[in-house]
């Protein structure tokens, strides 16, 4: 990894902030009141696993022992629809959907049509409609439109600040610091090497100030989860998989329910590329995707009447297990909407069929319907910003990628 100024300043500010910044911070007031969360699954979901199309004629042939048990069986798939099923991982989302706050669309795909995770991810990040160069993203471009004028207002639970959060907008990051043992005055003396410099300054007193409300906002989730459970039982796949930080995605959670705290955040969730054993693996990775989703919405509180939350991935896998008990990358696959704003409780999927003449390519899910419709659908009704500014600034030339209606409940 590249590690430059900002990074080691970032980690400056960690450790400082835990002893000379106030347990109280006030913000600048927030541009909007919509929330909106994006989570990329790092690694390409396998859309038909995740979502089992069970009423498709040619599913059982295709994936064999890839496809859960059928609805209403041991350890079964959950029926949504007669047609659609979520994963057995995925059973507490079926309370969202039956409330309608949770939608899932299936067969959908970024522009990108290759399976390098790298190019994939890229693509997905920058917005653009090819590997043009791009290297800004159109979440922070979004920031722009809607006036962001304090950095948390856009803010990434993550190490590093993803590409998508990217460019001359100001935006930051945050994750539980973990400080070690620091000689007095040490804060102080890092500020005094940095007085000369104003921009280290200001992102030094930046840095600080974020990761003292982070602070603040963890406090509260400790007190929360020290008085009583934080989040509904999970059932019999309570137990998220390794790595997984329920912590971190009610912190969160509470980040954007504050009234003058985040409006647009990201979350990254590792580990989707399953090319080998994949049942096990997705068993654990989905149960543990439902549980920081219910994670985030405990810290959410009121605040989740307000907020949209994406779930998106580079791309999808094959059709067809592979030798080793996997899928390997693909194309088509599935997005998630959820959310107290959404308007969900269907499953909305423009289905292509898994027969092999419908297949992009002979192997993969055909998608049907692009990515950049479905933010494009959810900014102009959810954020309010305008079809021209979505295909020309958010989505540059993407005039024919049409903003998806009723996707979420108009601000």
């Amino acid at each position: 990894m590249d590690l430059t100024r900002r990074h080691l300043l970032g980690g400056f500010a960690a450790t400082a902030a835990a002893t000379v910044l106030p347990a109280r911070l006030l913000l600048a007031k927030a541009p909007i009141e919509q929330r909106f969360v994006l989570i990329i699954l790092r690694g390409a979901l396998d859309g038909l696993a995740a979502m089992p199309p069970y009423a498709d004629p040619d599913l059982a042939e295709l994936r064999g022992a890839l496809v859960p048990p059928a609805p209403g069986q041991d350890g079964g798939m959950v029926d949504l629809d007669g047609r659609f099923a979520l994963h057995p991982g995925l059973a507490p989302l079926k309370d969202w959907y039956a409330e309608g706050s949770f939608l899932p669309l299936h067969a959908v795909a970024s522009p990108y049509r290759d399976r390098s995770h790298f190019d994939g991810q890229d693509l997905l990040e920058t917005g653009a409609a090819r590997l043009d160069g791009t290297r800004d993203g159109w979440l922070n471009r979004t920031l722009g439109l809607i006036g962001a004028t304090d950095r948390r207002f856009g803010i990434a639970f993550a190490e590093e600040i993803p590409l998508v959060l990217r460019g001359t907008t100001p935006v930051t990051s945050w994750l539980p610091d973990k400080p070690a043992g620091l000689p007095p005055g040490f804060p102080d003396l890092v500020a005094r090497l940095y007085d000369q410099d104003p921009a280290l300054h200001a992102a030094y007193a930046s840095g600080l100030d974020t990761t003292a409300f982070g602070r603040q906002i963890q406090g509260m989730v400790q007190t929360a989860s020290a008085s009583g459970p934080a989040m509904p039982a999970q059932g019999a796949m309570a137990a998220p998989a390794a790595g997984a930080d329920l912590q971190l995605a009610e912190a969160a959670g509470r980040f954007l329910a504050d009234p003058t705290g985040s409006r647009i955040a990201v979350m990254e969730l590792y580990g989707w590329d399953t090319h080998v054993q994949q049942v096990k693996r997705l068993d654990r990775l989905l149960a543990s995707y439902a549980a920081t989703l219910q994670a985030l919405r405990a810290g959410l509180g009121e605040a989740w009447k307000q907020t949209a939350i994406l779930t998106v991935t580079e791309f999808g896998r094959t059709a067809a297990a592979n030798g080793s008990g996997g899928t390997d990358h693909g194309t088509g696959s599935v997005a998630f909407l959820a959310g107290g704003a959404v308007h969900g409780g269907r499953v909305l999927a423009d289905w292509p069929g898994l027969s092999g003449d419908r297949l992009y390519l002979g192997r993969d899910l055909a998608p049907t319907t692009d990515l950049r419709a479905v933010v494009k659908g959810v900014f102009r009704d959810h954020l309010g910003l305008p079809q021209d500014a979505l295909d020309r600034v958010i989505f540059p030339g993407s005039a024919d990628a049409a903003p998806m209606r009723e996707l979420v409940r108009r601000a």
